[in-house]
């Protein structure tokens, strides 16, 4: 387990939750890629419940990812997490997979929000690429949301690093958010001007164009 772990583990996780990381998806998880191996919800909770039984659905499962999801510790490629079944997903562990040494001193730059916070240029990149963002570039307007959201919680302290992967991650949650869209794999990208229409839409227009002249 790597520095920038056991940072994220010491922020405020219920142990529950710290248990889930370091036994449950860290021991098998892939170190090139950072995925790990499918859920097992039954398994799972067969670690947590141990000596008494405090989680019996997949959802309290689901409760405690978002807690990780959080931190920085784990991210879901394909859906959100939420009351939905994760059961036979792969999740990222993302700070597995990024290389730490280049990134030393952002690991060390403890602050809470302040209305100048930028991201850090190259991590943005290497991190959109690592969790598959799209369509990572962003306005202000992405930038000043997401400062304004964070500027009513100054108590949370996170480091540079963890505030560039949040940002990232934020992006990637709101490019899958309904609007004027594109799928692209299991994403939606901003539609641009130029899209041709698919040859349904251009038969159509034929069809009743020729019906207007008859």
């Amino acid at each position: 387990m790597n520095q920038s772990e056991l940072i994220a583990l010491q922020t405020t996780l219920s142990n529950e939750a710290r248990v889930l990381y370091c036994l449950g998806l860290r021991p098998e998880v892939d170190k090139t890629s950072g995925l790990t191996q499918p859920l097992n919800y039954r398994k799972l909770l067969a670690l947590l419940n141990s000596k008494q039984t405090l989680f019996n659905l997949g959802r309290h499962i689901n409760q405690l990812l978002k807690e990780l999801a959080d931190a920085g510790l784990v991210d879901c490629q394909e859906q959100c997490i939420s009351s939905r079944s994760l059961n036979g997903q792969q999740l990222l562990l993302p700070l597995v997979a990024t290389s730490v040494s280049q990134y030393q001193s952002l690991h060390l730059q403890w602050q809470s929000m302040s209305m100048d916070w930028r991201p850090d240029d190259k991590l943005f990149d290497e991190l959109s690429q690592l969790v598959g963002l799209l369509d990572n570039q962003y306005t202000d307007e992405d930038l000043g949301e997401f400062i304004a959201y964070w500027l009513t919680r100054p108590e949370i302290n996170l480091t540079g690093f963890q505030w560039t992967q949040k940002f990232v991650l934020h992006l990637k949650k709101s490019r899958l958010a309904p609007g004027q869209k594109q799928k692209v794999g299991h994403q939606l990208v901003a539609v641009t001007a130029g899209l041709s229409a698919d040859e349904n839409a251009k038969k159509l227009v034929e069809k009743y164009s020729a019906k207007s002249k008859g």
